[in-house]
Protein backbone atom coordinates (compact mmCIF):
# COMPACT_ATOMS: atom_id res chain seq x y z
CA UNK A 1 0.00 0.00 0.00
CA UNK A 2 2.66 2.62 1.08
CA UNK A 3 4.83 1.87 -2.73
CA UNK A 4 1.04 2.65 -4.14
CA UNK A 5 1.12 5.56 -2.52
CA UNK A 6 4.78 6.99 -3.07
CA UNK A 7 2.99 5.95 -6.76
CA UNK A 8 0.45 8.39 -6.73
CA UNK A 9 2.54 10.95 -5.50
CA UNK A 10 5.23 10.84 -7.96
CA UNK A 11 2.76 10.94 -10.68
CA UNK A 12 0.97 13.58 -9.02
CA UNK A 13 4.20 16.08 -9.07
CA UNK A 14 4.88 15.17 -12.31
CA UNK A 15 1.27 16.88 -13.49
CA UNK A 16 1.98 19.82 -11.08
CA UNK A 17 5.58 20.35 -12.62
CA UNK A 18 3.24 20.02 -16.09
CA UNK A 19 1.07 22.04 -14.64
CA UNK A 20 3.21 24.88 -13.75
CA UNK A 21 5.42 24.99 -17.12
CA UNK A 22 2.49 25.61 -18.90
CA UNK A 23 1.35 28.17 -16.64
CA UNK A 24 4.84 29.76 -17.16
CA UNK A 25 5.12 29.53 -20.87
CA UNK A 26 1.56 30.95 -21.65
CA UNK A 27 2.20 33.79 -18.83
CA UNK A 28 5.28 34.90 -20.41
CA UNK A 29 3.31 35.00 -24.08
CA UNK A 30 1.13 36.71 -22.29
CA UNK A 31 3.27 39.54 -21.00
CA UNK A 32 4.90 40.03 -24.01
CA UNK A 33 1.61 40.83 -25.99
CA UNK A 34 0.07 43.01 -23.60
CA UNK A 35 -1.20 45.94 -25.29
CA UNK A 36 -0.52 44.27 -28.72
CA UNK A 37 -4.43 43.85 -29.08
CA UNK A 38 -5.69 47.04 -29.39
CA UNK A 39 -3.19 48.23 -32.08
CA UNK A 40 -3.94 45.18 -34.13
CA UNK A 41 -7.81 45.59 -33.91
CA UNK A 42 -7.09 49.10 -35.35
CA UNK A 43 -5.19 48.38 -37.98
CA UNK A 44 -7.95 45.44 -39.47
CA UNK A 45 -10.70 48.48 -38.75
CA UNK A 46 -8.96 50.30 -41.40
CA UNK A 47 -8.06 47.79 -43.83
CA UNK A 48 -11.88 46.85 -43.61
CA UNK A 49 -12.72 50.02 -44.19
CA UNK A 50 -10.08 50.80 -46.98
CA UNK A 51 -11.58 47.67 -48.81
CA UNK A 52 -14.90 49.32 -48.32
CA UNK A 53 -14.14 52.29 -49.43
CA UNK A 54 -12.69 50.65 -52.95
CA UNK A 55 -15.78 48.23 -52.98
CA UNK A 56 -17.81 51.19 -52.88
CA UNK A 57 -16.08 53.33 -55.59
CA UNK A 58 -16.07 49.58 -57.99
CA UNK A 59 -19.48 48.94 -57.43
CA UNK A 60 -20.62 52.73 -57.78
CA UNK A 61 -18.93 52.85 -61.20
CA UNK A 62 -20.73 53.01 -64.25
CA UNK A 63 -19.50 49.82 -66.20
CA UNK A 64 -19.54 48.05 -62.86
CA UNK A 65 -22.90 49.43 -62.14
CA UNK A 66 -24.78 48.80 -65.71
CA UNK A 67 -23.37 45.14 -65.62
CA UNK A 68 -24.69 44.47 -62.46
CA UNK A 69 -28.20 45.89 -63.36
CA UNK A 70 -28.02 43.99 -65.96
CA UNK A 71 -27.31 40.96 -64.30
CA UNK A 72 -30.39 41.56 -61.86
CA UNK A 73 -32.61 42.36 -64.92
CA UNK A 74 -31.53 39.15 -66.55
CA UNK A 75 -32.35 37.42 -63.15
CA UNK A 76 -35.56 38.68 -62.86
CA UNK A 77 -36.38 37.97 -66.48
CA UNK A 78 -35.59 34.76 -66.18
CA UNK A 79 -38.11 32.00 -67.21
CA UNK A 80 -38.57 29.02 -64.94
Amino acid sequence: MYKAVQAMQAVQAVAVRGVRAVRARWGAAARRDAGMATAEYAMGLVAAVAFAVVLYKVVTSGAVSAELQSIVKRALDAQV
